[in-house]
């Protein structure tokens, strides 16, 4: 047991380094007027007031919720299928279409999106293509589509793999009880398969949801700046303005809204496994 416990100590030194301190220091921040030097520094509250009196501020936290929902949806729509299809391939292709899923983030997400720069813009792959066909151009890049392509792109494959993962764990039987009690492939989709896969949609929309709505180098990339979402006002707080104590703040609500979403999916996936657990008792 003494042992263990020795075990435990650079991770908990890590955890405090890495995690504790940077997130103390966010909070200091937040709660604190900007001032010269130590003395100056008093209990604050405005930055808060300013980000949610300020409407600029609020239409950007709108638009990063939008932009995220329309992303996790398109996930759940395109990574659905795809999970399906892997889960019941024959066991040899199985492994070759999880490699084709996960081969590109083998590569560095920045590099991917500097590669969807050079696919969209107007001289690029796709436009190349229309204008062969003999079709005007047509803009793609610096727009909302390039910054929705962007994000599906590098946060489905998390969607697909939790999604897969909840329909290999499915028993079986229960489709072959469904068959022998005359359902078909459809209901027993919608009755048995849809219903036991839920969790790892869940756990699907956590792992897209959260990343998407704080993304800021995707829509700086693929948006050209036109479309500036929460993320891209922390970047430009910390790194432009230098204003860190606005810039915490912002993190600070951005935090708390993400452990609430994470709190509210935890619940609902832990109700979805009671009453699956229900179901087979």
């Amino acid at each position: 047991m003494k042992q263990f416990r020795n075990m435990t100590y650079p991770y908990i030194l890590w955890m405090t380094i890495m995690i504790i301190m940077p997130m103390l220091l966010i909070l200091m921040y937040a709660f604190t007027s900007k001032g010269n030097d130590v003395a100056t520094i008093q209990f604050s509250l405005q930055n808060f007031s300013r980000f949610f009196s300020d409407a600029i501020f609020v239409d950007v936290l709108k638009r990063s919720f939008y932009i995220a929902v329309i992303t996790t949806l398109l996930c759940i729509l395109f990574g659905y299928p795809a999970a399906y299809i892997i889960a019941n391939s024959q066991e040899k292709n199985k492994v070759f279409l999880l490699l084709l899923i996960t081969l590109p983030t083998w590569i560095n997400m920045l590099v991917r999106t500097y590669a969807w720069m050079g696919i969209l813009q107007d001289d690029g792959i796709i436009n190349s293509i229309i204008t062969l066909l003999g079709m005007k151009p047509i803009k793609l890049l610096h727009t909302n589509f390039a910054v929705i392509l962007g994000m599906v792109y590098n946060f489905i494959p998390f969607m697909i793999l939790q999604i897969y993962t909840s329909l290999t764990k499915m028993d079986k039987s229960y489709l072959e009880a469904a068959s022998d009690l005359g359902a078909n492939k459809l209901q027993s989709f919608l009755k048995i398969t849809l219903p036991l896969s839920l969790p790892g949609v869940i756990s699907g929309i956590t792992l897209v949801f959260l990343p998407a709505v704080s993304s800021f180098f995707i829509p700086k990339l693929l948006g050209g700046g036109q479309f500036v979402l929460i993320g891209n006002v922390i970047e430009s707080q910390f790194l432009t303005s230098g204003n860190w104590n606005f810039g915490s703040a912002i993190s600070f609500i951005m935090a708390v809204i993400i452990m609430i979403s994470m709190y509210i999916t935890k619940k609902v996936e832990a109700n979805l496994n009671t009453m699956e657990k229900e179901k087979t008792e």
